[in-house]
């Protein structure tokens, strides 16, 4: 596996809302650092993370990527998603770093725009570990 080959099945396993695609882009024990801070390892907790992403609709994502090496690379990533639920909202609004929207209750929930940049790891055709930094605010 290369980083474009991880990004594109990263782009589709968001955008369908996949665990399993998301799973198979990682090594049994691999690792995903959602942030600097938390870390997701092994399939059964990757694919219960990836388990949010059900909570948003009209999902696009793109990405760019940095750099490349045989085992690893580093890529630019962008997602724009419709909030489909209170539960992912009150998520949102209680990470790190991230002030709450003023909304009343029965206000429509927001479109959201996260940007970030990922560093994978990879072996055996399948990511080791893959690093996120990233932040979200809501699409003006």
């Amino acid at each position: 596996m290369h980083i474009e080959q991880f990004m594109q099945g990263y782009k589709q396993a968001w955008e369908r809302q996949d665990e399993t695609l998301f799973c198979a882009l990682f090594a049994a024990d691999g690792q995903y650092h959602n942030t600097p801070f938390a870390v997701q390892r092994g399939h059964v907790q990757l694919a219960e993370y990836w388990q949010r992403v059900k909570l948003q609709k009209d999902v696009q994502v793109s990405y760019e990527v940095l750099a490349s090496t045989p085992s690893g690379g580093m890529a630019h990533w962008h997602v724009t998603y419709q909030v489909a639920s209170e539960e992912l909202f009150q998520i949102w609004a209680q990470s790190t770093g991230t002030n709450l929207v003023a909304r009343n209750p029965g206000d429509p929930l927001p479109r959201m725009v996260l940007d970030g940049v990922l560093k994978a790891e990879f072996a055996n055709g399948v990511c080791q570990e893959c690093c996120l930094w990233w932040h979200s605010m809501p699409l003006a």
